[in-house]
This record gives structure tokens, sequence and C-alpha cells, in this order.
């Protein structure tokens, strides 16, 4: 009968405990808190017709918001011209005038996210290292202005608005195998 209560106890433990596995929430924090709700926001910057101000009221302000990283006309001629199979030519009219205009250029850069991991499966095999599967979701926007002194001349939009990743790693020798250490290099 003790055996039967052992064993009972064991198996809901390593069944029954995938809430004991790790979870993380990374946030980069934003007054945004969806893809859809960032984006609504970002629509509503009209190039040629919204100002730094207007930026401000809409919540685009890096001083007040955090995660709005500043980027002046050196950081935005690395932007759009990488390398020197672009030239000046090739860019948008509004950006050109913009880095022509070099101290006045200015830009934000806005990158608010929201994932969530959770490792599930197996216990057991995931304490000791033979077995760690991850599920990631969340949201991801990036987003770029571009300031011509107080006015917006161009922006751009892109991200992830649903991320779902499944990571699945295996370790067949447990907590003996170090995923640091590098199979090409050898001890002599």
């Amino acid at each position: 009968m003790l055996n039967k209560i052992i064993a009972m106890t064991t198996m809901s433990v390593v069944i029954g405990c995938s809430n004991l596995l790790p979870t993380v929430q990374q946030t980069t924090e934003s007054r945004w808190k969806s893809y859809e709700d960032t984006r609504q926001s970002f629509n509503r910057i009209v190039p040629g017709k919204t100002t730094s101000e207007e930026l401000k009221e809409m919540g685009f302000d890096p001083f007040e918001n955090p995660n709005i990283k500043l980027l002046n006309y050196l950081d935005i001629t690395r932007i759009f011209i990488p390398n020197e199979s672009i030239r000046m030519a090739d860019l948008h009219p509004d950006i050109r005038n913009c880095l022509k205009a070099k101290i006045e250029c200015q830009g934000y850069e806005i990158s608010p996210k929201i994932t969530n991991s959770k490792r599930y499966g197996n216990v057991v095999l995931d304490v000791f290292n033979f077995r760690r599967k991850t599920r990631t979701t969340g949201w991801k926007f990036q987003g770029l202005i571009i300031l011509n002194g107080d006015l917006v001349v161009y922006k751009l939009e892109s991200g992830e608005p649903n991320i779902l990743e499944l990571e699945d790693r295996q370790n067949p020798l447990g907590p003996l195998q170090d995923v640091s250490v590098n199979p090409g290099l050898s001890v002599d």
C-alpha cells in the first residue's frame, strides 16, 4: 500500500508539475499595450503635417515615454545609406533634404514589445537539462519617425503583430552536457 502511495505521489509530481517550470515575461516599457494600439497611434502621424509638438501629444516624446531612441543625422545616414551601393540620389526626396540640413535632421526610433516565454513538458527532463521546451508568444512593433526641424517628413513601420516561437532543446547527456562548450576546440 505504501509503495502505491509513493508511486502515485511521484507520478503526480512528475506529470502535474509543469507549473513549476520557469515563465518569463519580457516587456519593453511604453504607453502602448498591444501591437494594434501602437499601430493606431503611429498611423495618426502624417508626414508633412505633424509637428514635434503634436508628436508629444500623441505619446512620441522620448523625454516622457521610455524606450524611444533619439537619432541624429549621422544615425539616420547609417540607416538609409548603409553602404556605398546606395547613393543620396536613391533616397526619398524628404530624406535627402533632411540629411542635407544636418543638425536640423533628427529621428525617433520606437520599438515597444511584449513577449512571454513559458517552458512546458516533462519537469524531470527539464530540471536535469535533458530536454527543454519553450513557447514564446507576444508582439513587437518598430517605427521610425524622421523630423526636419519641427516637422515630421518621413515615417516607416514594421514589426511582428503575432509572435509564436517554439523551441525544443535536447541534450542527450543532460546535466553533463554544457551547451557553451565549443566542440571544435581541442584540449591538448
